[in-house]
Order: structure tokens, then C-alpha cells, then sequence
């Protein structure tokens, strides 16, 4: 019998072959390198459908008007026409050395400051007992959120009129026998900023309830009543488990209290209007802008404000996310360090 050589491959039988529905061979598998290819320029398709709508809003509605408004604030323009008065950094300068912009800059600084200190543990404590088992519990959320909803013109046009000299707060006052407590509350400047605090707090108070709250929903109770079961009081289970679990809610809001407070404008103008709130000790840097841009025909100077606003806000958002919601975002992106 002759021996069958090593070195000599084996073909396989043409019956042997698989055929394809059309009679003939399979085509062989892509190549390892061709199959990544195509995976990744699915991916890339796929993110494109997904995000290009978005990006495409974002741009036009977002990145164009900023980059105008930086346009715009080299030039001293009026609105009409093309803007051709060429005034280089002066509208920045001017607003960087104007003493009533660094007012209004203090008052958006000490708005931020006193709405996370009056909204966040007045809202955490709602939202604390609002999770407990309560008589009306759902009439009470209504009616904490309802404020929030409500239209800014309204709310601004109903407080201005409550809080007059002859308003509705006064007239309660002195049927209950605290005339002496009466006041100009909206005039005075010792008083005008911490009304509009009071406002500020009860008209955004429910969204921070309704966060909260929605925070809370994400706690599972298996830890408190493991808590309890350990002998641990109500206020030892809210202090050490649920709070910290609620951290990163908390920050959240904090970081959208800080955001809406540098851009406060609409209560501040429907109460104190131009004049008021600068001689009131109200005015923000949106007042500001509105003031001495549109309504003083200088829209290049206007724009200029609003770049400097956005500048403000967005390192504040990136110093925010570094130092603060980095622990909370660190692994929320598909491919983080692991």
C-alpha cells in the first residue's frame, strides 16, 4: 500500500462545498479589518440620525446668536443696517469699568448666593415630608408647583400690585393690627432685594420640591428600614442615608439655580421696570442689558453685555462640573475610564 504524503493538503470534495440558494459557493466571511469598518461608520451613522437635528438647533439657536453677539459688540451700532462703526474693545472696556454693571453683577452674585441658602432647605424639607404618608399629599404638591407654572408676566404683575404703598400686604398688615410693620416694598432699597428673594423663592420653590421629591423615589426603602431596624431614628435615617443618596440630585438643582439666577430678568423688569430697579438696588445684568442696549439704541453695546453674561455663565458651568459634578458624571459617558 503507498503511503500517504504529509506535506500534501487535502481538497476538499467540490460536493463537499456548500452551495448558496443560487446554486453556486458561499461567499467567504469578510475580512476582520473590512467587518470594522463597517461597524464603525454604522455607529457613525447612527449618531448622525440620532444627533444631527439637535446639533443643527443648537447651532442655529446657540452657537450663531453668540457668535453675532461677539460681532456685534465691536461695533457702536444702532440696529439698522450693517453694522460699519468699528469701535474694537471699547464696548467691553466700558462695561468692565461701569460702576452699574458691577452693581448688577452684585446683585445676580447675591441672588445666586441667597436662593441655594432660602430654596434648598426649605424645598429639601417639603420634600421630606411630602415622601411620608400624608392626608391631601397630592393637593399639597399641587399646590407647591402650581407657582412655578404660572407665568412670569403674572406673577410679577400680581406682586407688584400686592406689594404697592396702598397694596393688598400693606392693607393685611394694618387690619391685623401690625401697621407698624408696613413699608415700601418695592421702593426702598433696603427692602427691594430681599422682596424679591421672597418672590424669587415662592414662585421657584416647587421645582426644587418636585426634583426632590423625584430624588427621593430613587432611594430604595429596604436601607431605611434596614436603618430603623438597627435602631436608627427618623432624623439619623434622613441625615446620613438619605441625603447623602441624594447628593447628586441636589447638585443638579444647585447647578440650574445658579444658571436661572445669573440670567434673571423677566420678574425683576415686570416689577421694577428700567428705573426702578437700578434705583430700587434690583437690577441684574440682564436689566442691564436690555436697558443701556435696545432700549438706549446701542444694540452693539447690548450685544457686548450679552457676550460678557455668557462668558460669565459658562465658566462658572465649567468650574461647576469640574470641582462639583465631576463625581457625578465621571461615569455617565460610554467609554470612561474604568
Amino acid at each position: 500500500m503507498a503511503s500517504v504524503r504529509e506535506d500534501v493538503i487535502p481538497v476538499a470534495d467540490p460536493a463537499e462545498v456548500p452551495l448558496a440558494a443560487g446554486g453556486g459557493a458561499l461567499t467567504p466571511p469578510p475580512a476582520p479589518g473590512t467587518r470594522r469598518r463597517r461597524e464603525r461608520w454604522a455607529i457613525r451613522g447612527e449618531l448622525a440620525i440620532l444627533l444631527g437635528p439637535a446639533l443643527i438647533v443648537f447651532v442655529a439657536f446657540v452657537i450663531l446668536p453668540v457668535a453675532l453677539a461677539a460681532y456685534y459688540g465691536f461695533f457702536s451700532w444702532s440696529g439698522y443696517g450693517a453694522p460699519t462703526d468699528f469701535v474694537g474693545i471699547r464696548n467691553y472696556v466700558t462695561i468692565l469699568t461701569d460702576s452699574a454693571f458691577h452693581e448688577a453683577l452684585g446683585h445676580n452674585a447675591f441672588i445666586v448666593v441667597m436662593s441655594l441658602i432660602l430654596q434648598g432647605p426649605i424645598a429639601i424639607g417639603l420634600a421630606l415630608l411630602l415622601n411620608r404618608k400624608l392626608r391631601f399629599q397630592s393637593l399639597i404638591r399641587v399646590l407647591i408647583f402650581v407657582p412655578y407654572v404660572i407665568s412670569e408676566v403674572v406673577v410679577g404683575l400680581g406682586w407688584s400690585l400686592m406689594l404697592q404703598s396702598n397694596g393688598a400686604v400693606n392693607g393685611l398688615l394694618e387690619k391685623l393690627g401690625l401697621g407698624a410693620l408696613t413699608a415700601d416694598w418695592i421702593s426702598d432699597p433696603a427692602l427691594a432685594i430681599w422682596t424679591l428673594m421672597v418672590i424669587i423663592t415662592w414662585k421657584y420653590i416647587g421645582f426644587a420640591v418636585i426634583l426632590f421629591l423625584a430624588g427621593l423615589q430613587g432611594i430604595p426603602e429596604e436601607l431605611s428600614d434596614a436603618a430603623a431596624i438597627d435602631g436608627a431614628s427618623y432624623w439619623q435615617i434622613q441625615r446620613y442615608i438619605v441625603l447623602p443618596l441624594m447628593g447628586p440630585t441636589i447638585r443638579i438643582w444647585a447647578f440650574l439655580s445658579i444658571i436661572g439666577s445669573l440670567q434673571l430678568f423677566d420678574l425683576v423688569w415686570i416689577i421694577w421696570g428700567q428705573y426702578v430697579a437700578s434705583t430700587a438696588g434690583t437690577s441684574t445684568m440682564a436689566t442691564y442689558m436690555v436697558a443701556n442696549g435696545r432700549n438706549a439704541g446701542s444694540f452693539g453695546y447690548g450685544s457686548a453685555v450679552a457676550v460678557v453674561m455668557f462668558l460669565i455663565s459658562l465658566a462658572i458651568a465649567l468650574i461647576y462640573q469640574r470641582y462639583v459634578l465631576r463625581r457625578d458624571t465621571a461615569g455617565a459617558v460610554t467609554g470612561g475610564a474604568k
